[in-house]
């Protein structure tokens, strides 16, 4: 075959250091805006930012973090900690994000896997510091994120002061260029059973995923934004958006620590935030706040809510009450994460508000880059009409091709073209025009008579319940119909709920054999690192629960 004819284009890589080289330039006064941890607001600028984070770059450097290395943060989402990523990726060394709220053990078996060389962190989790340094022996420098005169003692570890590393730098320093396949990013998953496993971002995929993210279909960003993530940079690098905002030039706000409904509001306000995203459970918060306090929002107009599937009620009450609009999403920690959208097209504009509602509600249409199709157990393609449930499998330049060290073996699967696809574990449904909605896990998915049931759609509907602060669906054995479905509700504060209001509730919403055959009514339902409902826990804590007349 004769070779093809190449193009006469500049060969430029895509590198993340490009994106602040970009915002520095064009958009040298757009501010990042950070609530420090001493309590103080932090203000400086793309050009500040960009210059501090080629000198670090270089201190790094001098320090002898080579190429591919790992350095890990332990840090709320604030200007350091981006200075961080930027420092790392763009000398071609890894940042490696680690989730605090898990177990220290878990912690430092991470940091032992990543082989992390540097560990940068917030004061708060000085403890945890000095909880895993006596198990970490790669580890050779731990760097308190903090002002010189805020430096902590520890009996356990010795401390460097991040803006005394910082200043050991060069301010002449210049970005690299390097091949763009290279390592930029390391997330390990909680999704997975066992161990951790991680995900390795390249540059390529980190900058594709960002262009991708900013697309209007996707999360809609641009110059005019302010943009505040409430979503961790430790959960998958805060879905790409401290690169797709210099990417566009948006101005940035960090919360920092305090994500509490009041904190919230306050920085939306001063700072006239129009855009976020976050998982469900800090929402609740929020809007708990500004109806408590009878609050509206003055610049706030759109968020990503993700992570898990947004109960109907929270969307509603978003748009009806406080004029912001939810754009529904789904993703994981191997595709970066981003992987669907919920917005509408032009031929959705003739529907009836409750139509468009319903569209709304699912996880949403791909963007560019992704690919995605449903499977039966035997891997055979099943049909988008939005009823048949099957296996989700997807496909992509950002979605993962193997786990870090190859652990686990080879993750993907192939099909009868010859295609290889990442199967999620999720199961779905997608329609007629390739609008997908996550039904359950399949392992969470319950199986009743041989058919199943979605326990998201049963919880999405408790939620509605003006009495629910929380719910959470599993399936207990059943001798007959081998499971039936459990609710486990949390009651909001002196409310007057029983079983039979919560069953009746259900009735005339979904088919009888869906309905719950019990509710158990709780103080708390555990949730994992990342926030989302932990029903391995729900299943141990109810594994010995007989359902009435089981038996």
């Amino acid at each position: 075959m004769q070779s093809p004819l190449r193009g006469q284009m500049m060969d430029m890589p895509l590198l993340i250091s490009s994106f602040m080289q970009h915002a520095a330039r064009h958009f040298p006064t757009t501010e990042i805006v950070s609530r420090r941890l001493e309590g103080d607001i932090h203000r400086y600028t793309y050009r500040d930012a960009e210059a501090r984070m080629r000198q670090l770059a270089s201190a790094l450097e001098a320090r002898g973090i080579d190429m591919g290395e790992r350095v890990g943060t332990l840090a709320w989402n604030g200007y350091r900690h981006m200075e961080v990523y930027y420092a790392v990726g763009g000398k071609g060394s890894v940042v490696h994000t680690i989730n605090p709220r898990l177990h220290p053990e878990q912690i430092a078996w991470i940091v032992n896997h990543a082989e992390d060389k540097m560990l940068c962190f917030d004061l708060s989790f000085l403890a945890i510091i000095e909880a895993i340094a006596p198990h970490c022996p790669t580890v050779k420098t731990w760097v308190a994120m903090c002002d010189a005169d805020r430096m902590p003692q520890s009996n356990v570890v010795s401390l460097v002061c991040y803006e005394q590393l910082l200043a050991e730098g060069r301010k002449d320093w210049q970005w690299p260029e390097f091949d763009e396949r290279s390592a930029v990013g390391l997330c390990y998953t909680s999704g997975t059973t066992g161990n951790p496993k991680g995900a390795l971002y390249a540059h390529r995929s980190t900058v594709l995923h960002a262009y991708a993210a900013s697309l209007p279909d996707a999360m809609r960003l641009s110059a005019k934004d302010v943009v505040l993530p409430v979503v961790p940079m430790f959960h998958v690098n805060a879905w790409g958006l401290p690169y797709a905002a210099p990417l566009v030039g948006a101005k940035l706000v960090f919360p920092g620590a305090q994500l509490d409904g009041k904190s919230l509001y306050e920085l939306f306000e001063s700072e006239g935030v129009t855009f976020s995203a976050g998982v469900p459970t800090v929402w609740q918060g929020l809007l708990a706040y500004v109806k408590d306090h009878l609050c509206k929002f003055s610049t706030f107009r759109r968020t990503v809510i993700g992570g898990s599937a947004c109960p109907p009620a929270m969307i509603e009450t978003f748009r009806d009450y406080y004029y912001v609009e939810v754009i529904h999403a789904w993703g994981m920690t191997e595709l970066s994460p981003l992987g669907t959208l919920a917005q509408l097209q032009s031929k959705h504009n003739k529907l009836s508000v409750l139509q468009q509602q319903k569209l709304l509600e699912k996880q949403g249409h791909v963007i560019y880059g992704i690919d995605m199709k449903i499977v039966n157990d035997q891997y055979e393609d099943l049909p988008w009409d939005g009823t048949s449930f099957g296996n989700l499998l997807v496909r992509g330049p950002w979605v993962i091709q193997s786990y870090f060290k190859g652990e686990g073996g080879d993750p993907l699967i192939t099909d009868a073209q010859g295609r290889r696809w990442f199967p999620t574990g999720d199961v779905a449904t997608i329609d007629e025009d390739g609008y997908m909605q996550i039904t359950d896990r399949s392992k969470d998915v319950i199986k009743s008579g041989g058919e199943w049931i979605s326990s998201i759609d049963l919880e999405n509907l408790a939620v509605a319940h003006p009495a629910v602060v929380q719910a959470a669906v599993i399936g207990v054995a059943h001798p007959k119909w081998d499971e039936r479905p459990l609710l486990v509700v949390v009651k909001r504060p002196g409310a007057d709920l029983t079983r039979e209001d919560m069953i009746r509730f259900y009735q005339g919403k979904v088919a009888k054999w869906w309905i719950p055959d019990d509710v158990q009514f709780v103080e708390s339902i555990p949730l994992g690192a990342t926030g989302k409902i932990l029903k391995t826990k729900l299943r141990e804590q109810f594994s010995n629960y007989e359902l009435p007349g089981s038996t």
